[in-house]
């Protein structure tokens, strides 16, 4: 049976994390001269106009897959202008990039957090690692959930910023991929890549299969930097 309570955790955690990844893209996208996002109210850490531009990916969808796996599973997304994304192809890769900046913002935050708690002995590494489970203690009252919340920040954070910089489309890394290439190629490589819709389903199809392999050494060299000198595997 699904933990449903952990699940719902992961799901405040989920949807925190996404408003303020999609409030990274609109932020960048505003300071790069597109307002679209900004005007539909996404530079905002209040998940509501995030939810009311993706009700199903946001709440829907993560709820009925805690419910089912004790997993949350979802989608967002932040409004721009192609064209503007067209003649200003380096703001546009920034301001894919920012959503996975954001993410990582929160998984530095987790660490610092994790950080003070070892320094004053709150907190301790754990025996064995999984999602959400990466800080150990041994105190009673509300330190335990405390530290399931700041490991989970942690995990999902990481989670989320690893996924969208697989460089495959519809994902972030694949719009920052102009960053490396000259003005005219950006242009061939966007109008290419939004001519064939059908990418896209491949593009989430592959980086599904590539994830799990992509993502066990990142969450094990992240929580190694976390932990130096303690080993897991």
């Amino acid at each position: 049976m699904p933990d449903i309570a952990s699940g719902l955790i992961y799901y405040i955690v989920f949807l925190f994390s996404t408003t303020l990844h999609e409030a990274g893209h609109a932020w960048a996208a505003k300071l790069g001269g597109d307002l679209t996002a900004y005007h539909g109210g996404q530079v905002s850490l209040d998940p509501r106009p995030h939810i009311r531009r993706e009700p199903f990916g946001m709440v829907i969808l993560p709820l009925l897959s805690v419910l089912v796996s004790g997993w949350p599973f979802g989608f967002a997304s932040a409004p721009y202008d192609p064209q503007w994304a067209m003649r200003y192809p380096k703001r546009a890769a920034w301001m894919a990039l920012a959503g996975p900046g954001a993410n990582l913002l929160l998984i530095i935050v987790a660490v610092v957090l994790i950080r003070i708690g070892l320094a004053t002995d709150l907190v301790f590494a754990p025996d064995s690692i999984r999602f959400g489970h990466v800080v150990a203690t041994e105190r009673t009252g509300a330190l335990p959930g405390l530290a399931f919340l700041v490991g989970s920040f942690f995990c999902m954070n990481l989670i989320l910023a690893t996924l969208n910089l697989i460089p495959l489309p519809p994902l972030d890394g694949s719009a920052a991929i102009p960053l490396l290439l000259s003005s005219e190629k950006s242009t061939r490589y966007q109008r290419f890549i939004w001519s064939q819709p059908v990418l896209a389903i491949v593009g989430v199809l592959l980086a599904w299969r590539l994830f799990d392999v992509v993502y066990h050494p990142v969450f094990l060299f992240a929580v190694g930097l976390l932990y130096p000198g303690v080993r897991y595997t």
